[in-house]
């Protein structure tokens, strides 16, 4: 029979809570949806006309491609992610509970569970 000793003192393994923070993740979300609107014209606007205008005005056209990519904010798909974070800020919360996230409608602002509106 092997014996190990150790010279720190042996803890009992205490239960762990599931307990996680809400993912941090990029927030491609615009101040408003017109604005977010306003970018991806630019954007495709940009886009396709570097790619149209090099049979008329050669590859030098092909520069008007990284303001776009800085006007999309990477790419169009995150253009696309950002508009769906636009449209729905102030609209769903996610809630974190004993590690189980939800995905509920947000309260209106000014109004507390504790304290619903008050309506005649």
């Amino acid at each position: 029979m092997t014996v190990i000793h150790t010279d720190e003192p042996v803890r009992a393994e205490q239960p762990r809570t599931a307990v996680q923070s809400a993912p941090t993740g990029k927030d491609f979300a615009s101040r408003s949806v017109a604005r977010h609107l306003a970018r991806g014209a630019v954007g495709f606007g940009l886009i396709v006309g570097a790619v149209g205008l090099v049979p008329v005005l050669g590859p030098a056209t092909l520069l008007a491609a990284p303001p776009a990519l800085i006007a999309f904010r990477g790419c169009p798909t995150c253009w696309l992610i950002g508009l769906a974070q636009t449209v729905s800020r102030g609209r769903l919360e996610r809630r974190c509970a004993d590690g189980v996230c939800t995905l509920t409608k947000a309260h209106p602002r000014g109004h507390s569970e504790a304290h619903p509106p008050y309506h005649r």
